[in-house]
């Protein structure tokens, strides 16, 4: 566990660099601009408005409501997806009420109030009177200057009323019929901006990589002269005046360009910041007005059949889809969860994030721009028909001259899946002094093809668009417990290795389940249409975080197995883009493990320092792990990489000792016990050591265990799966110690289909009962060179009766076939829960499921009837019980077939796809068919049982 003090020291720090670069002032200076909230900052620090709303919850009278905050999440109106029939839906519109005093000394000033966002339509009085045109487009922020509206020295009303459907229809089909919740009121915060009479409108910034920036300063100010800027770091720690060249003017816009010294630039591994201030003067070099603009220099650069470009580096990325959204309080959110969102993401080993449907809150931007994440830029429109024109030319204005100097953006997407406007495509450059290229994701557009869903044989890339930089800004989408890291192995070893691809975006971050204050505050995610989350609505994270987390691993280590010829050497690849991998460490840990009774905490043996290699981004190496004298009688190695920043990059684990190795140690057979054994009424009995075993006279198979007056309900197993021959014979074999009873099936052919020599075998079960009460169990089956279905064995055990289970192995999360990558080989233990994935009770790991890697097993029982079970044969899976199907059970493309019974042992499992895909779309580890190869022995299953 990370050290909560250094935890909560990062966290404070990532609060203090994400404040607005304005708010830093290097000393008292009244020419800056200043801000008063009106509303709280976000919805853990929220403000009273009065508030009347016209329908549907709590309407028809005034009363009080924090803002921001959507209104729903507060009691009021009605719920809608984007989905709903239009018919139907609800239309209410609110109005707010608040009062606010503006100070006499303000008449010299500058005063505009801002909205960061309002769901959708907003008309702003001041004390009675327009502030301006009403406002339309829920994401997007605007602003009105009102100094002349104001009374000084006095309380001013302001009111708002906003309309939660709008008035352009177009607005509606962009944002409102979109897959997703639509939500009404003011749910970003208010404020105002003081500002001095004589000021800057805005700034935009292009800082490149060479330490060249260039500047468009807007102003209409007459008393302005001149401009003078120097350059301080993130902390406020002043770096170097800056000379300044003055370009082309007009009268509301003037241009300047300057050289920064010995910089350092931006990038998602070393985010480097500064912040850049802007003073302007009049003809006596008296400022004016200052801002303050943080800003990192880099470089993006899209080369047409090559690749994108930052900072010279041809970067892939590795992103993912982010709503704005929190269970509790919808879209409205906070800086401290964009930070702790932004931390998975890194986390998982992510460079990027594409801003799905619209644009964040500028908190989640600025969180970007400090942890360092590639950003994807999007305005909010779905499908067709598209934004009219008018209203588009806005939107994408308010986007750009809002978001326009984060080093994050690299690009901006016009729209989601046909919902763009060609016409305001090249109006991105009109406000976007850096010049950004325009994409349309799913779409072949211009230099890129960002095509949505493909299946995995579409990375051939042979299409006529194959010089097109192939990223999909959507690939493998969740639901449920599909897509994600399922399939992302075969994806991503075809993605690094093309050329033309620049990674992906996967299908999305976190379940969009909300609290429903109508429903007693149960998590709503409209059947299958939300619950397609990494993490769950609170952030709770599922199997996938750690798929994604190791196959994103910026050190990429070879597969392999550590056996007796093993020689220390691991092959790696650093899949860095900027990092040379010396500037990172390794710790190896030999590990033993205790048993089933003992404690979960391993003994370390044996720990030392893996030197890393001088090597350079996308270069391959090897390491050496030092292998101590003892380290054959160890039970794993595991190996954990750290970044530069202290960060664990993943830990990789090595079995070294085998199953049959751990199993013998653990496993005693000594008792001179007396055992008995009686066969009566088609039942063979045997009792020894307080427990008593039934077993079928007929099939052999286990009916009962007991010990003492305890049922154990353990039974009707072994049945092997996909076998359908007749029993030969059954034999009762009993010795001093022990007793055999062997089950043996007739005879079938078990050669190739193509061979002319005819080879049969039976397959056989043994059970051996010890003196002391422990039951081996040995089933023997051929192997199929190749076969759809399940190889193994299974029992029944009843699902009310289970209460937990500890177990050495992989784990803590299961597995499937296609999504194998992310566990970790140690002693686990995870209490019984019936989460559904993405759709109910979220607690995670999940208890039932495929685990990979089987050791051994202590199942616990509620009451007291649980077994511990050991397994010797290498790359078993566990199957513990079967997991619920969701409620809204449409998709089958993420209901993997599972075996009958309830606890089996078998040697191949089932993939999972996407709510798009089949399993077998998603690459060979997704294909149902499995290859064990031609083996002449069967296959054996070695357990030991103890009850």
């Amino acid at each position: 566990m990370k050290n909560p003090k250094i935890t909560m020291t990062v966290i404070i720090a990532l609060f203090l660099s994400v404040l607005n670069a304005n708010a830093f002032q290097p000393g008292t200076n009244s020419k800056q601009t200043k801000i008063q909230y009106l509303s709280g900052t976000g919805m853990d620090d929220m403000v009273e408005w009065d508030f009347y709303v016209s329908e549907g919850r709590k309407s028809g009278e005034w009363t009080t409501i924090g803002v921001p905050s959507c209104w729903e999440q507060q009691g009021f109106g009605a719920y809608n997806y984007g989905s709903d029939d239009a018919k139907t839906r609800a239309k209410e519109y609110g109005v707010y009420k608040y009062n606010f005093h503006a100070p006499t000394d303000w008449r010299n000033n500058e005063v505009k109030i801002v909205f960061e966002g309002v769901m959708t339509d907003a008309e702003v009085k001041i004390n009675g009177k327009l502030a301006g045109e009403i406002h339309q487009g829920s994401f997007y922020e605007f602003k009105y200057a009102i100094s002349k509206l104001l009374n000084y020295g006095k309380e001013n009303l302001l009111e708002v009323k906003v309309n939660k459907v709008s008035a352009n229809e177009s607005i509606n089909y962009a944002e409102r019929d979109a897959d997703f919740w639509v939500f009404g009121g003011i749910y970003r915060p208010v404020y105002l901006e003081i500002l001095p009479k004589e000021h800057m409108e805005r700034v935009a910034i292009d800082a490149k990589a060479n330490g060249k920036i260039n500047v468009d300063v807007f102003t209409t100010s007459k008393k302005a002269s001149s401009i003078q800027m120097y350059l301080s770091g993130d902390k406020g720690n002043k770096i170097q005046d800056l000379s300044v060249t003055e370009n082309k003017s007009t009268s509301e816009k003037w241009n300047f360009s300057t050289k920064a010294n010995t910089i350092k630039t931006w990038n998602p591994e070393t985010p480097n910041l500064y912040i850049l201030t802007i003073e302007l003067l009049n003809k006596k070099n008296e400022v004016l007005h200052s801002l303050n603009k943080r800003i990192g220099f880099r470089t993006v650069e899209i080369l047409e059949g090559d690749g994108i470009y930052v900072n010279g580096e041809r970067i892939k990325f590795k992103g993912v889809n982010r709503h704005s959204f929190h269970p509790k309080s919808g879209r409205t959110t906070s800086k401290a969860w964009s930070i702790e969102q932004a931390q998975q993401m890194k986390d998982m080993n992510m460079n990027a994030v594409r801003m799905s449907h619209y644009p964040p809150d500028v908190h989640f931007l600025d969180v970007c721009d400090s942890l360092g994440l590639f950003v994807i830029d999007e305005i909010c429109t779905w499908h067709n028909p598209m934004l009219d024109t008018k209203v588009a030319r806005k939107i994408v204005k308010e986007t750009v001259v809002r978001d326009v100097n984060h080093p994050s953006i690299i690009l901006w997407a016009n729209g989601n899946e046909q919902g763009w406007n060609p016409e305001v495509d090249d109006d991105y450059a009109k406000w976007d002094i850096q010049n950004r290229e325009v994409i349309h994701p799913w779409s072949i557009y211009k230099k890129t093809n960002t095509i949505h869903y493909s299946h995995y044989h579409s990375l051939i890339n042979d299409a006529y668009s194959k010089e097109k930089i192939l990223f999909p800004t959507e690939f493998l989408h969740g639901l449920y417990d599909g897509g994600h890291g399922a399939g992302l192995e075969d994806y991503w070893n075809i993605m690094w290795n093309l050329p033309l691809s620049a990674g992906g975006f996967l299908w999305d971050f976190a379940d969009e389940g909300i609290e429903r204050t109508d429903r007693n505050n149960e998590i709503d995610l409209q059947g299958n249409k939300a619950a397609d989350g990494i993490v769950g609505p609170y952030g709770e994270k599922e199997a996938s975080y750690f798929t994604i987390k190791e196959i994103w691993s910026p050190i990429y280590i070879e597969d392999r197995f550590i056996t007796n010829d093993f020689n220390g050497i691991f092959r790696l690849e650093n899949r860095y883009h900027y990092t040379n991998l010396e500037k990172c460490s390794m710790t190896a840990k030999w590990i033993n493990f205790n048993g089933p009774d003992g404690k979960n905490n391993p003994t370390i043996i044996s720990q030392s320092e893996v030197k890393l290699p001088n090597l350079a981004p996308s270069s391959k190496g090897k390491i050496t792990v030092n292998k101590p004298q003892n380290w054959q009688s160890t039970d794993a190695l595991h190996l954990t990489a750290t970044d530069p920043y202290g960060n664990e990059i993943f830990t990789w684990s090595y079995p070294v000792s085998t199953p049959k190795d751990v199993s013998d140690s653990k496993i005693d057979y000594k008792g001179s016990e007396v055992i008995t054994t009686e066969t009566k009424d088609k039942q063979i009995r045997i009792e020894a050591n307080h427990i008593t075993y039934r077993f079928s006279r007929e099939t052999g198979m286990l009916q009962e265990v007991k010990k003492d007056s305890t049922v154990i309900p353990l039974s009707n197993g072994p049945i092997i799966l996909n076998q359908d021959q007749k029993i030969e014979n059954l034999t009762i074999t009993p010795f001093e110690n022990k007793v055999e009873i062997t089950i043996v099936y007739e005879k079938t052919d078990k050669s190739p289909g193509w061979s002319t020599v005819k080879e049969y075998a039976s397959d056989i079960i043994k059970w051996t009962v010890h003196a002391n009460g422990l039951l081996d169990l040995k089933v023997k089956f051929k192997g199929y060179r190749n076969l759809k279905g399940f190889r193994g064995i299974t029992f029944s055990f009843p699902e009310e009766e289970v209460a937990g289970m500890k177990w050495l192995g992989d784990g803590p999360y299961r597995v499937w076939r296609n999504r194998m990558k992310g566990t970790k080989f140690q002693v686990w233990e995870n209490d019984y829960n019936n989460t559904i994935t993405g759709e109910s009770c979220f607690v995670y790991p999940e208890f039932k499921g495929f685990f990979s890697g089987l050791y051994w097993s202590k199942l616990k029982g509620k009451n007291n009837n649980g077994f511990t079970v050991y397994c010797k044969t290498p790359h078993t899976y566990l199957r513990m019980l079967t997991p619920d199907a969701p409620a809204d059970n449409k998709r089958d493309k993420v209901i993997p077939e599972f075996p009958a019974g309830d606890i089996s042992f078998v040697m191949n499992i089932p993939a999972i796809g996407t709510k798009f895909q089949y399993a077998e779309s998603t690459g060979p580890h997704g294909n149902p068919e499995h290859y064990f190869g031609n083996d002449d022995d069967l296959i054996s299953l070695d357990l030991t049982f103890k009850f």
